[in-house]
């Protein structure tokens, strides 16, 4: 079957909740073994019994942490073939003209620096067992964003990287994309989902007029995860209802 993840082994970062956890469920529905991971480890062991999977949690700010990661997937179930690079915060908002500079440094370490050295770890194993890399980018990182910089700075890099990962890894058999969801109704979404107002200005702006789902956006990684997207390399996946391709009208 085309999008059959069976015998697979991932990795899916920041995935005890919302995107993260779509991604993992879907990969194992698929047929993958998955490692369940995030920071705090009694959300990690608990997600990870909950469906049923290994946790191993993960502070991705520490290269030791991550070597750590791997090393004990590849131990545990023999291999690796799929990392999805999932961790992510937004930071705080504002213009940068007042921006917080350790703030900026904590958004940047985790969302981008994190995916680089976590791919660089990856990467031996991926290429032992033609595996690939999905790496959760944003829509923000797509246009100008006066809110959250920094986040948006970040996750522009992320698409950059895939792009890069693919020209690097492509001639040894390994592949790499990149996600950018749009408005996407998670827990942390909450707030704005309950926000009438921002609701009718973004719903306007999305020719769907709906935010998506976290399984939307794991339908996506399942797909540049099995042989449906064996030919899909570099290419940066948009997931946002079509809220990039239209101006508003």
């Amino acid at each position: 079957m085309m999008f059959d993840l069976t015998g697979k082994v991932a990795i899916v970062t920041g995935s005890t909740r919302g995107i993260g956890r779509a991604i993992a469920q879907a990969m194992m529905d698929a047929g993958a073994r998955v490692v369940i991971s995030s920071e705090d480890p009694a959300d990690t062991a608990r997600a990870a019994a909950e469906m049923g999977a290994l946790g191993i949690p993960c502070d991705v700010t520490d290269d030791a942490a991550l070597g750590a990661l791997v090393d004990g997937t590849v131990a545990a179930l023999g291999g690796l073939d799929i990392v999805v690079c999932n961790a992510g915060i937004t930071g705080r908002p504002g213009p940068f003209a007042a921006i917080d500079m350790a703030d900026y440094a904590r958004v940047m370490a985790i969302n981008l620096r994190s995916q680089v050295v976590l791919c660089n770890l990856a990467y031996p194993h991926l290429r032992e067992r033609g595996g690939n890399a999905v790496l959760i980018a944003s829509l923000s990182g797509l246009r100008g964003n006066g809110a959250i910089n920094a986040y948006a700075l970040a996750k522009a890099g992320v698409a950059q990287l895939a792009r890069n990962l693919a020209v690097e890894w492509g001639p040894h058999g390994v592949r790499a994309n990149a996600i950018s969801p749009g408005f996407i109704a998670t827990e942390l979404s909450a707030p704005l989902l309950a926000n009438e107002a921002f609701m009718t200005r973004r719903m306007g702006m999305t020719p769907l007029r709906r935010p998506g789902t976290p399984q939307e956006v794991a339908g996506a990684a399942v797909f540049l995860s099995s042989a449906a997207g064996g030919f899909v390399t570099g290419h940066n996946l948009v997931v946002d209802g079509g809220t990039l391709i239209t101006d508003g009208s």
